[in-house]
């Protein structure tokens, strides 16, 4: 039976009671992320709800919540299975019920992954986080349901692909208008309270596909690793923090390295190469989002500290850089 929000709203988004109830318990973890993200009690929040476990915890959480909050239900349908269009219904059903507007919209992900060469994970969360942005439009704030557990997932799926730092730091608990303020509980917690608090919620039958890399990390790495370690989730979110901090260290360092080299015609100057770590970060800086594949920018250093001048090194994304007599210069 889903939950039909007969509670009463609480005052105070950033103030619940002692949890007291299952549905209590959902509205202080919404709260506790945050206050721990500064979120304001007059933020237009919008709330990504696929309509599974832990969007359904946000979303009743926050309902309970927040008085203060100007919520909006946003559901993307990735129109991957026949039936998908039943999950959109259930998510606007229980916006109704809760008494919040729902947002709804449908991308054809197989058809975006093919168009733009990417896997079908990454074309469904490119198109989800674009629909969201619509949604939230300038002012708004979006909300996602990542937890501790993604965080380390996210980790161990990053390493596994050869990532530096930034992938090791997982996912963070803000970038820009996105706040996920529920990345430091975890995903069992919030099952057991919308089970003992009678909420239903779907289950997306690909999160059991095998050929999906993220399930088989979730189905069989993790709980390999809390058998032979108990408390592997949480060390890898303390790793994750770690890391985090010293990226962000990292590129600070590199901000001021750049400002110090370049020249008031946007020339980085070279001559004098820093270390490569800190090299690395200087051009990821100066290039900014999104970062170019790893390889082009060793490229780049390379050409940068080698002997000839006047190489072109093509960066993606109709971005590229040369390099005259070490100096580089971004286009």
């Amino acid at each position: 039976m889903v939950e039909q929000g007969t509670h009463k709203p609480l005052v105070g988004g950033s103030n619940p009671p002692s949890a007291t109830t299952p549905l209590d318990v959902l509205a202080d973890a919404v709260a506790r992320g945050a206050r721990a993200l500064a979120i304001p009690d007059d933020a237009h929040l919008v709330l990504a709800v696929s309509g599974g476990a832990d969007s359904m915890a946000l979303l009743h959480g926050a309902a309970r919540t927040t008085s203060g909050w100007h919520l909006t239900v946003a559901h993307l349908d990735h129109a991957l299975r026949p039936d998908s269009a039943a999950d959109a219904t259930f998510v606007t059903d229980v916006a109704a019920a809760l008494g919040l507007p729902a947002v709804v919209a449908r991308t054809d992900v197989a058809a975006l992954a093919r168009a733009e060469g990417r896997s079908l994970e990454d074309a469904g969360r490119e198109a989800r986080y674009r629909f969201l942005a619509q949604v939230a439009g300038d002012d708004g704030m979006i909300a996602t349901a990542h937890t501790v557990d993604d965080v380390a997932e996210t980790v161990l799926i990053n390493l596994l692909r050869g990532s530096g730092l930034a992938g090791a730091a997982g996912i963070p608990a803000r970038r820009g208008n996105v706040v996920r303020p529920l990345l430091t509980e975890r995903r069992a917690a919030l099952r057991d309270a919308l089970g003992a608090a009678g909420i239903a919620y779907l289950h997306d039958p690909s999160n059991a596909d095998p050929s999906f890399l993220r399930n088989r990390v979730r189905a069989e790495v993790l709980p390999v690793l809390e058998s032979l370690r108990p408390g592997a989730v949480d060390a890898l979110t303390r790793f994750a923090g770690l890391a985090a901090d010293d990226d962000a260290l990292l590129d600070a360092l590199a901000a001021a390295e750049l400002a110090r080299r370049r020249d008031t015609d946007g020339w980085i100057d070279w001559h004098d190469p820093p270390p490569r770590a800190l090299g690395r970060r200087v051009l990821r800086v100066a290039l900014g989002d999104p970062a170019p594949p790893a390889e082009r920018i060793e490229a780049l250093l390379e050409a940068a500290e080698g002997p000839r001048g006047g190489i072109r090194i093509e960066l993606g994304g109709g971005r590229s850089a040369s390099v005259r007599e070490r100096r580089i210069t971004l286009e």
